[in-house]
């Protein structure tokens, strides 16, 4: 694996505060006084405000899952075999659990015959994904190929790398697995090993703990990299540790995966093979799969095909790519693709390492996107599209988790740029392709504007003179099957010269089995479009809300079909005047498909909202307009809905009441998204003491039906000065 980064070199900055510039009041943290820890069960629930004193005492929050400075959520990993075997549910961190169950997909990944793992090695990890509510962020790294991968690991070098959150719930969004990764090396890898594999109980101990940490943050499985020499009795109980892993993983968790890395032989010895062979297939027997290292050549993959101990299971065996192309190895940078062509024509799967080498290598943050896009355009060829497989209602604003600003129905919501792969949406094609007769088409994600979130899906290209029949872009491959009445919605914004309609592809439902899926006939069809004076169109606009910014299309049109399942979703794109070379462009903001039987408010609210882990200090806040030191909240917000409804949550505050009377109650003022049940406040500025504010949670449907206001959570807050 990649040599170990200067951590502390390479993290984010967060703005600190001086005390002596801002004025900034608070103290170290106590780490050993949990007594002021509190729980929504600590509040009464028949009573619409809680009291506060405000004190400028030690936080009891962990120093491990909250920023120091700023008491946001983070997540981390654990560095000690101590840390291993002494982790508890109790202590685990709230935030970092994954709200996203893993989606099913076509084909699944047992049948899937040569696979593509994702091994996210980046500058040791953790860095603006570290913040589990996403964080403002220049120029950040993502990833939004999903449709080409099924497996994504998450590579540090401490000795236990969990996943963050977002990284998890964008992965399980597509069906894509989340792995994270066990590692030991060198010197003290050794010693750890000859501890935890010395017996039974010992091994066991710890399996049992990765596995309760995967159920309990919600990820699938693990990477198992032992870099270090083992003794004979550490190896002797390593295949029996993979084993009982495999299988509590597998008893325990859906999809369970165990992966080993090619590193250790069966005498112990740390000897990179670059292949399974008689050396080390003890070890891929004991678990789901082979990490091969980097500096194969073919030999080795024509050596392997006609290996007996890889009998039936040769899409397990995971040829590894290093994209930096250290070492003797094929291709990297730029020409993995040379890669991937030997490793296809053998037919294996294939773990592609460290692809943040486009963002990564390149000074130029600003070209991140051109040049992920070059990356996994020139792969293309060697890559196979998954579906996943989702239902009613089917929505994406094409958000990539990033952006320069953050938009809410067409309008900016917010100025700053940030980064939250929990706001990733289902992801499209992207792509650049040459058609017949010199037309050209591509598809590509864009921040300039976008109707939800940070980014739209921009479809550009050129129609020739010659060119008499539409252009045709293919934007989702997916499997939904359909109502048998079905809206149909798209929002965009057209060129001059042009007009677009949406082509959907689907076929007979009951044919999609996940045998021979490939040659499923798909029908093309146009869906009926609806006047604005039409009832449906009516009732439609008015859960919605009918105002549309300036620019924004919004078409709508009925399906009626039975029995069948949607495939593809395709944008149809036709010049409207005189034949003539016709440069286009099309930005896509929204698509959206629903049960016209389900156009209705949900009845659910938004119950047991409690606010509690409060901490204040004096400061400057974290809004642009903060200026000058003040008195800053912080604080956890709890509440139940189904989370299964909605894209996310909108958190508000507001001023009830402050020390003047006079002043009236303020407006609702937006703090964030939330993407579970669960948000902290940091660093928002309040009225002086003694106050009474209120906090508000809106939910934000699938749909994207507007909710009324008695279905939204609330809760006041009131506070004075400690007079002890």
């Amino acid at each position: 694996m990649a040599l170990n980064a200067d951590v502390n070199k390479l993290l984010p900055l967060r703005r600190k505060r001086d005390a002596q510039e801002g004025g900034d009041v608070r103290v170290k943290r106590d780490k050993t006084d949990v007594s002021r820890l509190e729980s929504c069960l600590d509040q009464p629930m028949d009573s619409g405000s809680i009291h506060e004193v405000i004190k400028y005492t030690p936080s009891p929050l962990s120093a491990k899952h909250y920023d120091v400075d700023t008491t946001e959520p983070i997540s981390g990993g654990l560095t000690t075999l101590d840390e291993l075997l002494s982790w508890k549910r109790s202590e685990a961190n709230p935030f970092n659990v994954a709200t996203v169950p893993l989606a099913p997909r076509e084909p699944p990944l047992a049948d899937c015959p040569r696979r593509t793992l994702l091994s996210h090695d980046m500058m040791g990890g953790y860095l603006d994904d570290r913040f589990v509510q996403g964080t403002h962020a220049e120029a950040p790294y993502a990833f939004y190929h999903w449709q080409h991968i099924d497996v994504f690991n998450y590579f540090t070098h401490l000795m236990v790398t969990i996943p963050p959150a977002m990284w998890t719930n964008a992965a399980h969004k597509h069906g894509v697995v989340m792995i994270g990764t066990f590692i030991t090396e060198w010197t003290d890898g050794a010693a750890i090993c000859e501890s935890f594999l010395k017996d039974e109980e010992s091994y066991r101990a710890v399996a049992d703990k990765l596995v309760q940490i995967s159920h309990c943050y919600g990820f699938d499985g693990w990477l198992i990299n032992i870099e270090n020499s083992l003794s004979e009795g550490a190896l002797k109980n390593t295949p029996l540790f993979l084993r009982y892993l495999t299988d509590q993983m597998h008893l325990r968790v859906p999809g369970g995966l165990v992966l080993w890395y090619d590193s250790v032989i069966d005498t112990g010895r740390l000897l990179w093979q670059n292949e399974l062979n008689q050396n080390n297939r003890m070890f891929f027997d004991a678990c789901d799969g082979f990490f091969t290292n980097y500096n194969w050549t073919e030999q080795n993959l024509e050596w392997m095909s006609d290996y007996s101990g890889i009998t039936g299971r040769l899409a397990d065996v995971y040829i590894g790519v290093d994209v930096f192309a250290r070492g003797k190895v094929v291709g990297g940078k730029f020409e993995t693709n040379k890669a991937l062509e030997v490793i296809r024509k053998h037919n294996f799967s294939v773990a592609i390492f460290a692809p943040g080498w486009v963002y990564e290598a390149h000074e130029d943050k600003s070209e991140f996107r051109k040049n992920q896009d070059k990356f996994w355009a020139l792969l293309s060829d060697y890559l196979y599209v998954h579906r996943p497989s989702l239902s009613l209602p089917f929505i994406s604003s094409f958000c990539q988790g990033f952006g320069k600003a953050l938009y809410w129905r067409g309008q900016r919501e917010t100025e700053r740029s940030w980064f939250n792969l929990s706001a990733q949406e289902i992801q499209p094609l992207y792509y650049h392709t040459e058609l017949e007769g010199g037309a050209w088409l591509r598809s590509r994600g864009c921040p300039e504007d976008a109707w939800n979130g940070g980014s739209s899906l921009l479809l550009d290209g050129l129609i020739p003179a010659a060119h008499t029949s539409p252009v045709c872009a293919k934007i989702f491959s997916l499997h939904v099957p359909l109502a048998a009445k079905t809206l149909v919605s798209v929002i965009y914004k057209p060129s001059a010269g042009i007009s677009a309609s949406l082509e959907l592809k689907t076929t007979d439902a009951s044919l999609c089995t996940h045998m021979d899926i490939q040659d499923v006939q798909l029908i093309s069809v146009t869906p009926e479009q609806l006047d604005e004076e039409q009832q449906l169109f009516k009732q439609f606009s008015q859960l919605c809300g009918s105002f549309i910014p300036s620019g924004w299309t919004v078409r709508c049109s009925q399906l009626e079909l039975r029995g069948c399942a949607l495939r593809e979703v395709c944008l149809s794109i036709r010049r409207d005047g005189e034949p003539e070379d016709t440069p286009f462009s099309c930005r896509l903001g929204q698509i959206m498909l629903l049960d016209i039987s389900s156009l209705q408010v949900p009845p659910e609210l938004i119950q047991g909202l409690c606010i509690y882990d409060v901490v204040w200090f004096r400061g400057v806040g974290s809004s642009l307009e903060s200026t000058s030191p003040g008195l800053i909240l912080n604080a956890t917000l709890r509440w139940n809905y189904p989370t299964h409804l909605v894209q996310h949550f909108r958190v508000y505050w507001r001023r009830l009441r402050g020390p003047d009377p006079r002043i009236p109650a303020g407006p609702l003022v937006l703090v964030g998204r939330a993407y579970s049940n669960l948000y902290r406040v940091t660093e928002l500025m309040v009225q002086e003491p003694p106050g009474l504010m209120e906090l508000v949670v809106e939910p934000v449907i699938r749909k994207d039906f507007q909710i009324p206001e008695n279905h939204w959570g609330r809760r006041s807050l009131s506070y004075t000065e400690d007079s002890t």
